[in-house]
């Protein structure tokens, strides 16, 4: 296949590209790029910008918001976001329960709540992993009984990652546990997070930071019009949404950034007569890693090609796979170019160790994630087995 853009699509390209570094504010940007803390208010303007000129929510209906693009325009606005270090728009309100109220909610649902979850006037989080069930998804045990009109919600949600900030939560809850099938008694439930009853408690991570909560339920009244879909019925709902989920979490354009960082780095970081980045071995790991990065890069785009027909192709968990692992080593490198100046944290200006060193032992151990959301390497390599070299 030609893997070259048409002329059509080098023009769009460069419109986004201008776009990205021209409209978002060059301090966001910073941020993103470096590493450094990206706050709520950093968030909601970038997407707020984004949505201004109608490119938040690209992926859903045209009358919701979306664009009438092709699966290549979609690849080159994420990419061209990701190597512009602009804050994608918040996964949970673009990717997940934004396509699922368009598909499957009702009028009422789509007016009242897709236009303030596009603006992120609404913050939605996931309401999906519970203790003891987050690889077994379809164990959960948070309850849903009807009670009038209203569900009577008890149970405890984890790894809720940025409760803390969240209006609402998209649950998945047990209507029916004697179900024959334990996917067969789940629903699809919207929560506003300020309801009685709602507890959400911060987890502190290894990075240092409080990315993920607990959220506990406790005979939370929730309306039963905030039930998407039929009851029953939020397995398939929760399988769309996860697909939907995937989508740009490869990062190549993310690892574009860091690996050039890396090489800056890298080059001012003194090594004998020269610096490190001429050392011969670290030069041939540098240049690893953008080989294999640009191997991926064109695998990504012969699978972006071949779905444009709108069929799912399992080579996408190659993708997911290979762009966790180079995301994970091009943290890994800055570490080791930081050396004892990335043991620090948090410190500020009072020592003499730089502010993206400091960040780049942080971003290493939050980057661990990145091989277990959206389904885990284990799981991936499944995938690949079973359904591309049928295994």
């Amino acid at each position: 296949m030609n893997l070259a853009l048409t002329p059509q699509e080098r023009v769009f390209r460069d419109e986004m590209r201008t776009f990205f570094r021209t409209e978002i504010p060059s301090d966001i940007r910073e941020r993103v790029a470096s590493g450094g803390t990206v706050s709520r208010d950093d968030l909601v303007a970038t997407q707020r910008i984004l949505n201004g000129a109608g490119l938040a929510v690209p992926h859903w209906p045209v009358k919701w918001g979306g664009r009438d693009w092709t699966a290549i325009q979609r690849h080159i606005w994420l990419d061209e976001m990701q190597l512009a270090a602009v804050p994608e728009p918040l996964a949970f309100n673009a990717n997940m329960v934004g396509p699922v109220i368009a598909a499957f909610g009702s009028e009422e649902q789509k007016e009242r709540f897709l236009p303030a979850t596009a603006n992120l006037d609404i913050w939605w989080c996931q309401g999906f992993s519970e203790p003891g069930s987050g690889s077994d998804l379809a164990s959960l045990q948070t309850r849903a009984v009807r009670d009038g009109d209203d569900y009577i919600v008890t149970g405890q949600k984890t790894w809720t990652t940025l409760a803390q900030y969240a209006d609402w939560i998209f649950c998945l809850v047990r209507t029916d546990p004697n179900a024959p099938k334990k996917q067969a008694g789940i629903s699809f439930l919207l929560i506003d997070l300020t309801s009685p009853g709602v507890t959400v408690r911060p987890i502190r991570l290894i990075d240092g930071s409080y990315e993920v909560n607990e959220v506990f339920f406790d005979d939370v009244r929730v309306p039963a019009e905030n039930l998407v879909g039929e009851e029953n019925a939020g397995w398939s709902y929760a399988k769309f949404l996860l697909g939907n989920e995937r989508t740009g979490v490869t990062g190549v354009g993310r690892t574009k950034v860091r690996l050039a960082r890396a090489k800056e780095r890298a080059a001012q970081t003194p090594l004998g007569s020269g610096t490190l980045l001429d050392d011969p071995l670290f030069a041939a790991r540098v240049a690893e890693l953008e080989n294999e990065l640009l191997a991926l890069e064109l695998t990504q785009l012969r699978v972006v090609a071949a779905s444009a027909n709108g069929k799912p192709d399992p080579a996408s968990s190659l993708l997911k796979l290979r762009g966790s692992e180079l995301q994970q080593a091009a943290t890994e490198l800055l570490v080791d170019i930081a050396g004892p100046d990335s043991l620090p944290f948090d410190a500020g200006d009072d020592i003499d160790s730089p502010l993206w060193a400091q960040r780049a032992a942080p971003t290493y151990l939050n980057y661990r994630k990145v091989s277990i959301y959206s389904g885990s390497s284990e799981v991936q390599r499944s995938i690949i087995a079973s359904s591309i070299l049928g295994l």
